[in-house]
């Protein structure tokens, strides 16, 4: 089987083209990233950290992303923290289960506006959701997320708890 000359050829060129061939077809068929126009609207995908007690929420949509960061949680208030890779020129983030519910301002803890905070009343159930809105060179992103991760559990504090 070996000793033919063109099996041996065949078996070297069709891994090589099939190499080919996957990286032809992703180049042809991707989307090809687009710049961010001004004055106009993108959706931010929340990131799988945002389904756990992490305390941490990731949102991103291409190269633009934002972090929430739960700081504190009480009975009463709930405080994080946004960090964004680009500098924003306004943030509005409202708590709730309903779509309806009133966004607050968050305020820029920094000077270039890569850093805000916020301090709201906290989530009254397991079906609230944050909703975000920022502006960033003329362009707006809004994203939502389950409030999960606004509580930070890991295996060491809940058998502290015990």
């Amino acid at each position: 089987m070996f000793t033919n000359k063109h099996v041996v050829l065949a078996m070297i060129v069709a891994p090589i083209l099939a190499i080919i061939a996957y990286f032809g077809i992703d180049a042809a068929l991707s989307e090809k990233p687009m710049v961010a126009e001004k004055g106009e609207t993108y959706q931010l995908a929340a990131r799988s950290n945002c389904r756990y007690t992490s305390g941490l929420c990731s949102l991103e949509n291409g190269d633009f992303k934002l972090k929430l960061k739960s700081e504190s949680l009480t009975e009463t208030t709930l405080s994080l923290t946004l960090t964004s890779e680009f500098p924003l020129q306004g943030a509005r983030m409202s708590l709730g289960e309903s779509e309806s519910a009133e966004p607050i301002a968050m305020s820029s803890t920094d000077n270039n506006g890569m850093e805000w905070a916020i301090e709201m009343p906290a989530p009254q159930g397991p079906e609230s959701m944050v909703r975000l809105v920022v502006k960033s060179n003329d362009s707006l992103y809004y994203g939502e997320s389950e409030t999960t991760f606004v509580e930070y559990k890991t295996f060491f504090t809940e058998s502290q708890d015990k």
